[in-house]
């Protein structure tokens, strides 16, 4: 089988002739760039500095070389801009503390603050307040909360509206080279779709607008789903609305360049329990996703992405009825994330993209002979029958071992028997 061929029978729940593998498809399947840079180093690839292509999780791309000595089955098809409102454009020289040299956008633009902190700011617009920061030796963002004082009888769902509009044409162009250029690669294509993260907690501080409005507290954005329901079901119906609009743009310009989709990053799990109960999902967000989805598998082939962390088994129904067709990152080390169990529970019915090796504790930490043993055990028992692709529990952060990576990539490769 072709690559593309793999992942379309694996996600169609039929077995293929190796189980497909996704590193760097997407914002929670990739390495941070310490990582990419060992395994250049490893493989002895081409010297050169990494690109830092997601700057808030400081994800390194895996260019062409490394994908083929991994062996990866998946080509990303990301949108026009970062998380940060800046396009990844005119490359330069930039420095981690550790002193590593990695490449940026030209817009990426940072100062130091008085205790050595990393700060970021939003579309490269110094004159703004910072959108982010990074501690001193720290190895990737966090978001700075902007959020101006709440006056109750002034909240208004359009202030949480701002980033929801029409589709460029420039976009649009974007979108249609970027997914032509993914397809020609002969992996599978995954595209991020714009406007349909729906409370997605990394996006409601708009890191990406200088001078964001509405709710953006991350602790009140959460308090609204129980106490401002109403604001909430606001904004969800304007943003589906609008996204609806832009789809029909998107699938246009694409046609038929795209395999799956990103759908929405919003997670629902912490590692022992949930962020709400079921009635709150169905009522607040299982509308919405609906007319999505619905969208997408009556007008498209696509087949659609939900990435949540955490403890999500009880929602994995409910995600299922939403018409998601893949969770990721399948946080097998969280309560109730047994690996058999949701294969035999739900593996013919959803689409596990992750849950290969647990990155909190096995992969950075463990011996190689334990990260061994846990990619051949999980690989094993998400195959059966397909609905696997092959990925970690979200990225692989920037302190794990390169000869952990290496042992879970040669674990892969035994599998499959590409060894």
């Amino acid at each position: 089988m072709t690559s593309k061929e793999r992942v379309i029978a694996s996600i169609n729940h039929c077995e293929s002739d190796k189980v497909p593998v996704d590193f760097g498809s997407t914002g929670v399947t990739g390495m941070h760039v310490n990582v990419v840079v060992a395994l250049r180093d490893y493989y002895g690839l081409e010297k050169r500095p990494v690109k830092v292509h997601e700057p808030y999780q400081l994800l390194g791309l895996i260019e062409e070389d490394l994908q083929q000595a991994i062996g990866i089955d998946v080509e990303g098809a990301t949108g026009p801009k970062t998380m940060f409102g800046f396009r990844n454009e005119n490359w330069r020289s930039w420095r981690l503390d550790s002193g590593l040299e990695v490449l940026v956008s030209e817009h990426f633009k940072t100062t130091k603050d008085e205790n050595g902190n990393t700060l970021l700011f939003p579309k490269g617009d110094t004159s703004a307040p910072p959108s982010a920061r990074m501690p001193k030796g720290g190895f990737f963002f966090d978001t700075i909360i902007r959020q101006e004082p709440i006056d109750e009888d002034k909240l208004d769902p359009e202030d949480n509206l701002e980033e929801f509009t029409p589709i460029s044409d420039a976009d649009l162009d974007w979108f249609a080279q970027e997914t032509k250029r993914a397809a020609a690669t002969g992996r599978a294509v995954m595209m991020g779709l714009p406007g349909t993260g729906l409370g997605d907690i990394a996006l409601v501080p708009a890191p990406f607008l200088a001078h964001p409005k509405g709710i953006r507290d991350v602790e009140e954005w959460y308090i609204s789903t129980v106490a401002r329901q109403d604001y909430i079901h606001a904004i969800f119906d304007k943003q589906t609305q609008i996204a609806l609009q832009n789809l029909e743009k998107i699938k246009t310009a694409v046609g038929d360049n795209v395999d799956a989709v990103f759908i929405c990053g919003t997670d629902f799990g912490t590692q022992n329990s949930t962020f709400c109960s079921e009635n709150t999902y169905r009522n607040l967000y299982m509308p919405y996703y609906k007319r999505i989805n619905n969208w997408i598998h009556a007008n498209t082939n696509w087949k659609t992405f939900k990435h949540s962390c955490g403890a999500v088994e009880a929602f994995i129904n409910d995600f299922i009825e939403s018409g998601f067709d893949i969770l990721n990152p399948v946080q097998i080390s969280a309560a109730g994330m047994e690996p058999q169990k949701l294969k035999e529970k739900y593996g013919d019915r959803i689409v596990f993209w992750g849950g290969g090796i647990d990155t909190q504790l096995t992969l950075p930490f463990k011996k190689t002979a334990d990260v061994r043993e846990q990619v051949l055990r999980n690989m094993e028992i998400f195959s059966k029958n397909g609905g696997f692709v092959f990925n970690t529990v979200h990225n692989i952060q920037g302190n794990t071992p390169v000869e952990n990576v290496v042992a879970m990539i040669e674990a892969i490769q035994e599998f499959n028997g590409t060894k």
